[in-house]
């Protein structure tokens, strides 16, 4: 066999979990992730590709089957591909945080509330004909029970009544997001808008909506993921939407068959609770942080290599091979050669962490596949017998695909979702790893309380990370800016 017939036998998967068809093969039950089906964390975060979206995807496959949940309903909040939905909140004006808690339970209400009535069809008892009469008087009933219809819904509503022009009727919210829903759907601080001689709040619709669940003995989990994508751009938005939906997590508490599930980065997290957020320290009891070792990683990289059956047959290695074993027949001993050189395996995992220290899944996965990739061109130009003694990967082929990876990294990461830091982070591009204050100064072109908050900001998205007196740009970023090692003072 060629030693290109093996490569094309590789098979690690998707380093995205919603185009990773074979996912369920070769996905880990963590902790967390039995801590997620146990029902004792609610908000998971985690550095981008850390694997958030990849254990909503189990959740949502096998819940049915998960005995700890067999009386849960796990409902997409979300739409999988395309735009998230919760864009449309930036073609509306901008609201205060009280403003986005009516948005937010009117939306976990309708949607929960309309799945409720399609389950139950006809039969309906008289919680669930008050729930249904709720939800038609407030305009946020839908035969289409998807998390797109319901939100544009609710969106289309929002817009035209903050927009004056629209209506002679303006939608206004008080500061502390107490809602009054009518036929007009008005949020007033007095309203008038009644139905069968009751005002409509949010919280009488989720009232009704829990007592159904109770009567069907169901519970519901309502999941967000793709928050991080929803407001990219849109900072004035984004801040008080997202404090807003945490507000909103905190106050379904008191509702024992609704529960709201999230996914969120945690660079994104930080940056919403920021400056204080109370009880947080609920939150936190609740929120459970992704991090991956360098032995995480590698468990994680053998499991997707074991399921991979064929190219295992071509190793003659057998599906329970040790970790170990299966390194040492994919890689060389080590990348650059030299006695206090790192083994491949450190070579990779300081490679692919930024300057918070935090490796993803993602990375790791990405930088093999362009291996393989990079390999592969190797193996057209010069083919070769595999004569089963041989690293599938060679050393090359790892240097080129970390550059690779630092080129998309960079441009789909660092550049692209770091606003205003984005001019400032090309200035390094060309320049040297290692800086100290002087150069820093030079290099950034500010100074004094406005350099310092700068640097502390490339520091939170991980671009910078402090040494001693210097700072250092990690490796995984330094290819795709062309910036070599060394110091800059």
């Amino acid at each position: 066999m060629t030693m290109k017939e093996v490569l094309a036998k590789l098979e690690v998967g998707s380093s995205v979990a919603e185009f990773d068809a074979h996912l369920q093969s070769y996905f880990i039950e963590t902790q967390i992730y039995q801590n997620f089906v146990n029902d004792r964390h609610d908000i998971v975060s985690g550095a981008k590709g850390a694997g958030k979206s990849a254990i909503y995807r189990v959740v949502k496959a096998r819940y049915r089957t998960v005995g700890e949940i067999s009386d849960v309903e796990v409902v997409s909040g979300f739409n999988d591909t395309g735009n998230p939905i919760f864009q449309r909140l930036t073609q509306s004006r901008t609201l205060s945080e009280g403003q986005y808690i009516t948005v937010w339970k009117a939306y976990l209400a309708a949607l929960a509330g309309n799945y409720v009535l399609d389950v139950v069809e006809s039969g309906f008892s008289d919680d669930t004909r008050r729930l249904d009469a709720l939800l038609r008087h407030t305009g946020l009933r839908s035969e289409d029970i998807g998390a797109q219809t319901i939100f544009s819904r609710l969106a289309n509503l929002v817009r035209k009544y903050t927009n004056p022009s629209a209506t002679e009727h303006s939608l206004s919210f008080t500061e502390h997001g107490i809602p009054v829903i009518g036929t007009r759907l008005e949020f007033a601080e007095v309203s008038d808008a009644v139905v069968d001689g009751e005002q409509i709040e949010t919280e009488t619709i989720l009232n009704v909506l829990n007592r159904c669940l109770i009567g069907l003995d169901l519970r519901i989990w309502v999941v967000l993921d793709r928050l991080d994508e929803a407001f990219a751009g849109y900072a004035e938005v984004e801040i008080p939407a997202l404090r807003a939906l945490l507000r909103t997590y905190l106050d379904l508490q008191s509702y024992d068959h609704i529960r709201l599930k999230m996914f969120l980065r945690s660079d994104l997290f930080r940056r919403v609770v920021r400056g204080g957020f109370v009880n947080m320290t609920h939150v936190n009891a609740k929120r459970v942080n992704i991090e991956w070792s360098a032995e995480d990683l590698k468990s994680l990289l053998c499991n997707r290599i074991r399921s991979s059956l064929q190219f295992l047959d071509a190793l003659s290695l057998p599906t329970d091979a040790p970790d170990e074993l299966i390194l040492e027949r994919l890689f060389p001993n080590k990348i650059d050669v030299g006695e206090k050189r790192p083994d491949t395996w450190g070579w990779i995992t300081t490679r692919i962490a930024d300057g918070n220290g935090l490796m993803s899944p993602r990375n790791l996965i990405d930088l093999i596949n362009k291996a393989k990739e990079y390999q592969a061109k190797r193996e057209e130009r010069e083919p070769r017998e595999y004569a089963g003694s041989e690293p599938i990967l060679e050393s090359d082929a790892i240097k080129r695909a970390l550059i690779a990876l630092s080129t998309l990294r960079v441009e789909d990461t660092l550049l692209a979702e770091s606003d205003h830091l984005a001019a400032h982070i090309e200035r390094f591009r060309n320049g040297k790893a290692e800086h100290n204050l002087a150069s820093l100064h030079q290099v950034l072109r500010l100074e004094g309380d406005e350099l310092a908050e700068v640097i502390e900001e490339l520091k939170f998205i991980g671009f910078l990370y402090e040494t001693g007196a210097s700072y250092k740009i990690p490796m995984l970023y330094r290819g795709g800016l062309s910036i070599t090692q060394g110091k800059a003072f």
